[in-house]
């Protein structure tokens, strides 16, 4: 059966939804196809739930930190409460008709099913081909990457998805691969007494950020008890027991009751058949210029872009593409202040350039640190108050282009420094600023000394 419409768009994740949502309401016949749950990973497998769990683990270790502090406390875990909030507060048991109907309600027309392109302006769905007249726009995201290891196949592993539905937890936990995901759930689970070992092919955690951010957090997860092994690859997996043993490259086993697998994201670009509109079906993520445009027709927003794999992200594109769909004014995509965070203890939180990403750029580096136990705030605040801030400086042009904050301050901090990133903010100009006393934001202050030294 064929049938016409203004716009499709394959994949309502939280970019998706948005952008159907948003046309259907500006009077557009808009299709949106999603073959699990609207709303995608964000508030069913992603940013919510995990944030559920890492709320009452940071309650758990605060507890944990009165004993010299305030006084004498003891605790005792339950994972009950946290997997009943997420199933009944955040998921709705991992049932979407309340965004399903929030769609519909705005205009959209809903279809269940796998999108596939097959033409310039075709999308077909089961045995339905639907033809979009204005734009088709992919948001189809991403999914758990699973490396090719010996073995894995064989085992019953976790990804991101069973680790926030499990309802009674295991004794012990290998945690394979060391980015933001593995991270947060690692340690997480930490607390309510699993048994956790991060495994972390490259030669640090948190690859993907400062150097000085793993390092910290290798020192953190160990004297939690958190077992760390970087620069680690995994050359087979198998069945141990009721559990499963993992052996690294350098021939030590890691053997534990349950294997999580948070070792990235991978698109499907041949199964969502761009090649059919002349796009690299073979290619991570597609191409797209400012506008979101990644052809003819065709606007491509999210994880799919390969800009960032984070839901604010996703936002952010979705604007753009709403905007040029409906022919208003579009202020290019920029990249430069694009900021994140990993939600360890302590947070980990950058924008723009890394220091290695800066001079790669080949710009004129200058960097300033401060540490937090050595500022005023980290200081009073004694207890967990492990971090640091990092400021990196195009010294040519005299403006910040990157910046970490890691520690108890992390968002308070983060958002100072995107704005200043932004806003290509002089460093003159900054140091002119009153930072209030004693919060963590005077520790920018120190670390704008330090890059004044550097």
């Amino acid at each position: 059966m064929k049938r016409q419409a203004d716009v499709v768009v394959i994949g309502l994740g939280p970019g998706g939804e948005h952008v159907a949502g948003t046309l259907a309401e500006a009077g557009l016949t808009v299709v949106g196809i999603e073959r699990h749950l609207i709303g995608g990973e964000c508030p069913y497998y992603g940013c919510i739930p995990s944030k559920m769990m890492i709320r009452a683990a940071n309650l758990l270790q605060e507890a944990r930190r009165i004993p010299g502090m305030a006084g004498e406390a003891s605790v005792t875990p339950d994972w009950a409460p946290v997997a009943r909030r997420i199933r009944e507060e955040a998921t709705d048991h991992w049932n979407d008709q309340v965004a399903v109907d929030r769609f519909v309600g705005k205009g959209g027309h809903f279809v269940r099913g796998e999108g596939r392109i097959v033409g310039p302006g075709r999308v077909q769905v089961g045995d339905d081909e639907i033809e979009a007249s204005r734009a088709v726009v992919i948001a189809t995201g991403t999914r758990p990457a699973v490396p090719p290891i010996p073995g894995l196949a064989d085992v019953d592993y976790w990804t991101n998805h069973e680790a926030v539905q499990v309802e009674e937890l295991p004794d012990s936990l290998i945690v394979l691969g060391g980015g933001a995901i593995g991270m947060e759930i690692g340690q997480a689970l930490s607390r309510f007494g699993v048994a956790v070992t991060v495994v972390e092919a490259l030669d640090r955690l948190l690859p993907l950020e400062e150097p000085e951010a793993g390092e910290l957090l290798a020192e953190v997860f160990e004297r939690e008890g958190i077992g760390v092994r970087t620069g680690a690859a995994a050359t087979r997996v198998e069945r141990a027991g009721a559990g499963v043993r993992l052996t690294l490259d350098g021939g030590e086993s890691v053997e534990a009751e349950q294997l999580l697998v948070a070792t990235g994201r991978t698109t499907d670009l041949r199964g969502l058949g761009v090649g059919a509109v002349g796009l690299d079906d073979g290619a991570r993520f597609i191409p797209v210029d400012g506008r979101m445009r990644a052809g003819e027709g065709l606007w491509a927003i999210g994880d799919a872009t390969g800009a960032g794999l984070f839901t604010h992200m996703a936002y952010y594109q979705a604007g753009i593409a709403i905007a040029d769909i409906l022919g208003r004014d579009v202020r290019a995509a920029d990249y430069s202040a694009a900021a994140r965070a990993t939600f360890t203890d302590p947070e980990v939180g950058a924008v723009g350039l890394s220091e290695q990403q800066a001079r790669e750029a080949g710009l004129s580096v200058r960097v300033g640190t401060q540490q937090v136990p050595w500022s005023a705030r980290g200081w009073m605040h004694k207890a967990g108050n492990e971090g640091f801030i990092k400021l990196v400086e195009d010294a040519d042009r005299g403006v910040l282009v990157g910046a970490t904050s890691v520690g108890p301050h992390g968002g308070e901090v983060l958002g100072m420094l995107a704005l200043a990133v932004h806003a290509a903010v002089t460093v003159d100009d900054f140091r002119r600023m009153h930072f209030a006393y004693p919060t963590f934001h005077k520790g920018v202050e120190d670390a704008l000394r330090a890059l004044r030294a550097g």
